[in-house]
């Protein structure tokens, strides 16, 4: 089946679309990793009365009422609990991840040479390696201090401008760079340059010391910190339309924020079912953390919240059985210079609505039944929908739909918006798809 770019017609609904991605860009750029994500999915749903849960202390729930809880500041479950119990109606949940692959400094990171000072970086999940090269990049993460009272507290950080540069190399030095392609390697050619050390920038633990400066507190207090490289550029439109995104992280973060997005918007919707969204960490690494799609974290709060309800274990293994989950990571859309790359029948296109993800061998979790469930609620709001599987001679990418369905046993389906560029320092994907997919998430968690 051939599918073609839709457009909005409705003026109204055009604007309302547009007005959706300009907070989507804005949450981009306001989301350099996982941890300020986080923070604004947090803000977002405080603005319309979601009450934070401590994992630490008994949940207290009310019928119709809305929650979130964070677990290591990076990952965030949020859920409106139903009319009734999960065991008599069950949850309806959306996933998706926080993380984005790129580079992470490492514990001791400084070294000096040629009078600068260079930055170790490990490679964090699968970057387009190549397209880190001759960016603006900054510095932003979670720094961990010795609190005045002998606890540890935690500082978000993020560096106010280009603070780091990997520069390429030469074509003069690199004849093949055009042909064979720019290959780095990741232990002797991703030095990262801080600055200079004639410019007052100290020989030793110049990183403890640029964060000492920038927090406010002595550089002793600094007892460690997790810090990754992000591209200052700010998310951006392009096409005559302004039809098409251009930003780092719009894997997996697009779908984050429409998964909130939707939520928030119909958290004083009425439903039987308790909607949830939970955001994961560490997807891009395997997802095996404690705030990770393989972690309790999201079966111990479902089974929490029944308890508080007054379902017992029994009661569970019924709501479990009720419920469903859309598991939603973005998609390859077919390349207009690589189409051969794409599986003809199933090649989706940007602003050709949502991508329902399938794999024969489980890569994906999508069935008949959980691909058709997610046609109804694209339907119910006229949105389209498009198909993807990978060509039968490619290996396939994952998700953590297969994991959650396996480890929770409910009917699954993976999704995603189609883009370009996945992984790469600047990813691209449609505008209008981030309408239509906030759209069938609500119609999925409502109707």
């Amino acid at each position: 089946m051939a599918y073609s770019p839709a457009t909005i017609s409705d003026p109204r609904t055009r604007a309302d679309a547009r007005t959706l991605a300009d907070d989507l860009l804005a949450f981009l750029n306001a989301s350099p990793v996982n941890a300020f994500a986080v923070a604004e999915m947090e803000h977002t749903l405080r603005e319309v009365g979601f009450t934070e849960l401590s994992e630490a202390r008994p949940f207290e729930l009310r019928h119709g009422l809305p929650y979130y809880v964070k677990r290591h500041d990076t990952a965030l479950i949020a859920f409106v609990v139903g009319d009734l119990s999960p065991a008599e109606a069950g949850f309806r949940i959306v996933g998706a991840h926080t993380d984005s692959p790129g580079f992470k400094i490492k514990p001791n990171p400084e070294r000096v040479s040629q009078g600068l000072v260079h930055l170790g970086v490990e490679v964090y999940g699968g970057p387009l390696i190549a397209t880190w090269t001759d960016r603006d990049l900054g510095l932003a993460g979670r720094v961990f201090l010795l609190g005045e009272d002998g606890r540890v507290e935690t500082r978000l950080y993020r560096s106010s401008h280009g603070l780091l540069s990997l520069p390429n190399l030469a074509i003069h030095q690199n004849r093949e760079a055009n042909d064979g392609g720019l290959k780095l390697n990741p232990q002797t050619e991703l030095r990262v340059v801080l600055g200079s050390v004639s410019d007052g920038l100290p020989e030793e633990g110049a990183l403890r010391w640029l964060l000492a400066q920038a927090l406010d507190v002595d550089t002793e207090r600094i007892l460690d910190y997790d810090l990754f490289l992000y591209d200052t550029q700010a998310p951006s439109y392009s096409g005559v339309s302004q039809e098409f995104i251009h930003s780092g992280r719009l894997d997996d973060l697009a779908m984050c924020h429409a998964a909130v997005t939707a939520l928030a918007e119909t958290a004083a919707a009425n439903s039987s079912w308790t909607r949830v969204v939970a955001c994961f960490d560490a997807e891009e690494v395997g997802s095996r953390t404690p705030q990770g799609a393989q972690s309790w974290f999201l079966p111990s709060v479902l089974e929490r919240i029944g308890a508080s309800l007054g379902d017992d274990r029994e009661g569970h293994y019924r709501a479990l059985a009720q419920s469903s989950l859309v598991s939603a990571d973005n998609a390859h859309g077919i390349h207009p210079g690589y189409p051969g790359k794409a599986e003809p029948d199933h090649a989706p296109v940007l602003n050709g609505g949502p991508v329902i993800k399938s794999h024969a061998g489980g890569a994906y979790a999508t069935d008949g039944y959980g691909a058709a469930l997610f046609e109804r609620a694209a339907k119910r709001v006229s949105v389209p929908v498009q198909r993807f599987v990978n060509r039968s001679d490619v290996r396939s990418g994952g998700t953590i739909g297969s994991m959650v369905a396996t480890q929770l046993g409910i009917l699954a389906v993976d999704v995603g918006n189609p883009q370009y560029a996945m992984h790469s320092v600047r990813e691209m994907a449609g505008t209008w798809d981030h309408w239509y997919m906030t759209r069938t998430l609500q119609s999925f968690m409502t109707r």
